[in-house]
């Protein structure tokens, strides 16, 4: 199952193992049960300190195996075959259940540690989904922490019943001692915010109790990160506000035109730039999402954790979010089988019916993608031709599960209070309006800035950007804006990072004639 580079990678991060651990497989005759163990036979193979146990006759789930240092009290459990993007989360939980130190901060390890109560946490995955390994491997390593912390992880695709009965139609989805917890990309921070509050509020005070910065970075992606990365090589007082490291790009599945990089994907993207952020003398505050800004000698961030900042130049950097259709029913039935990535949520729709809606590249890619999934595709363009390129076009076009409605809108969607069932939809050549049933509608019509909390401050343009002249300054002095959430052309990764540098640069200047 594993190829021998893979083996030999796996096998150096094995040996660096300090104590043994022990793996217990929950398996029947099935097929994927002798996947399962193969993979497991093949790990174990690898280090001395590995050894593996069969059952047959427990009440686990089937195909599943623990994770356990031996003699140890570990809870964490893999409900499935941990291979492509969860390939990483097992190799993690084996070492940290193995000794090897995880890569957080003292006191968020002190925080975990000192929770009370029993969290029985399970989450919902789908293989191909490049946001489920950032909340599987957080609560993995809680669960290290904290004895009475258990976790494990559920592939969809394998346990389609428990998918059905609880209906679930996005990944990852978190349950907690068997209620809903959360849904889509959380860190151990974002976790520890939720079920502990006092924390959350300590954090705020000790937040709020910091000195103004000479530049304040509201957001984590790529401009934010080059916007703090020049500020701070320029030996002044900078700090980064964000949600989350990495943006829109943690969404990308492969990038292939990031200038010397021949190819790599968003996520592993994501963590370099808050590798490379962390390196610098940044004062970091993640996770925590912008409210308000309050111009004034000093500007003011404030938080929505309540928290307050204050700094002499800020330089925003929210990015975009996906662009919803806000029909009735799209927030009704978000994450209920209205959803936004294909590669995420796309294998809990197999053998259905789905809609896309767009008709640029992402949209066409959507559709190709899904028509390997579901049973069938119907795509609605707005506009009486497709805009993707030609060779997308061409191969959707040539497949038999796809249907295409031009010149077409959807109207509504339809539910029966706890998924998806249909669409309406407006022919705009006869202004007829029809059904379709369907379980799920892929929403691919681009991005919205993310600036709705600064309406009334800076100056925003009719597509909701924050206007800005060349060298990244806003209507307001002392404040900067970058990427996507700007007016600035060509919503790429490498003029997101340029525009990024630049602001941070105008910023520098701006402190230095003031």
């Amino acid at each position: 199952m594993l190829d021998a580079n893979l083996k030999s990678q796996l096998k150096s991060y094995l040996d660096m193992l300090s104590q043994s651990i022990e793996i217990s497989a929950s398996i029947d005759d099935s097929a994927k049960s002798n996947e399962m163990l193969e993979l497991l036979h093949e790990v174990a193979s690898l280090s001395n300190r590995i050894s593996l146990t069969e059952h047959r006759d427990d009440a686990e789930r089937k195909p599943s195996f623990s994770v356990n240092r031996a003699g140890g009290n570990i809870g964490i459990r893999f409900a499935g075959i941990p291979m492509g993007h969860e390939f990483t989360s097992l190799v993690l939980a084996l070492l940290q259940a193995g000794g090897h130190p995880p890569k957080a901060e003292p006191d968020v390890l002190e925080q975990i540690r000192g929770l009370e109560g029993d969290f029985r946490f399970e989450t919902y995955i789908s293989l191909t989904c490049q946001n489920c390994p950032e909340v599987v491997q957080a609560l993995n390593l809680m669960a290290t922490q904290n004895p009475r912390i258990t976790h494990v992880m559920i592939d969809g695709a394998l346990f389609q019943g428990e998918v059905d009965a609880r209906q679930i139609m996005a990944v990852p989805t978190v349950y907690l001692n068997g209620q809903p917890f959360g849904q889509g990309r959380m860190s151990v921070k974002e976790i520890l915010a939720k079920i502990d509050t006092g924390g959350a509020r300590k954090e705020a005070e000790k937040i709020s109790a910091k000195a103004p910065f000479d530049v304040l970075v509201v957001g984590g992606g790529a401009a934010g990160a080059a916007a703090a990365i020049y500020a701070a090589r320029k030996g002044i007082r900078t700090g980064i506000v964000a949600e989350n490291f990495g943006g829109q790009v943690l969404n990308t599945l492969a990038i292939e035109n990031l200038i010397a990089v021949k190819e790599t994907e968003g996520p592993r993207l994501g963590s370099l730039l808050e590798e490379n952020i962390r390196r610098h003398d940044i004062d970091i505050m993640v996770p925590q999402r912008a409210a308000a800004l309050i111009p004034g000698e000093l500007t003011e961030i404030r938080l929505e954790s309540g928290a307050t900042l204050k700094a002499r130049t800020v330089i925003l950097a929210t990015g975009a979010n996906w662009r919803k259709l806000d029909v009735p029913g799209e927030q009704k039935y978000m994450a209920k089988g209205v959803v936004f990535c294909p590669h995420c949520d796309g294998p809990l729709f197999k053998g259905k019916r789905v809609v896309v809606v767009g008709g640029g590249n992402s949209a066409v890619e959507a559709a190709i993608d899904m028509a390997g999934i579901a049973e069938h595709v119907t795509v609605f363009v707005l506009n009486s031709e497709l805009s993707a390129d030609s060779v997308l076009q061409k191969k959707l076009l040539s497949l038999p599960n796809v249907d295409m409605k031009m010149q077409s809108t959807v109207t509504e969607i339809t539910g029966d209070e706890n998924k998806v069932t249909g669409v309406l939809y407006r022919d705009r050549k006869t202004d007829a309006t029809h059904d379709l049933a369907v379980d799920g509608v892929f929403v691919q019509i681009g991005l919205q800035p993310v600036t709705g909390w600064l309406s009334g401050t800076v100056d925003i343009n009719n597509k909701g950007e924050i206007v800005v002249d060349s060298y990244g300054h806003t209507s307001i002095p002392g404040v900067f804006a970058a990427g996507d959430a700007t007016s600035s052309p060509y919503k790429q990764l490498v003029i997101s990072m340029g525009d990024g540098a630049k602001a941070a640069l105008s910023a520098f200047d701006h402190l230095i004639r003031n």
